[in-house]
């Protein structure tokens, strides 16, 4: 458990450093936000970094809460029973 829990930190630990790469847009949505914000709307471009940033988020949280339970079930199932 205690190598899981540091793996599951040095992973949040350069997550964290790459944050700027992760706020990244496609073309069409960096045109649809430019042309927004030279209209002089500027919460079109913050609420679609954010929608960017959760469909990211949501694959790799998934898969660590799947993780989770296999190992718990896996240790439970090594476990020597008396």
């Amino acid at each position: 458990m205690r190598r899981f829990a540091k793996s599951l930190l040095l992973s949040l630990i350069l997550v964290c450093f790459q944050v700027q790469y992760i706020l990244a847009q496609c073309a069409m949505c960096r045109a649809s936000v430019e042309s927004n914000v030279s209209d002089g709307d500027t919460s079109v471009g913050a609420g679609l970094n954010m929608g960017i940033l959760y469909l990211f988020v949501a694959p790799y949280l998934l898969m660590m809460v799947i993780g989770f339970f296999w190992y718990k079930s896996a240790k439970r199932k090594r476990r020597p029973s008396f």
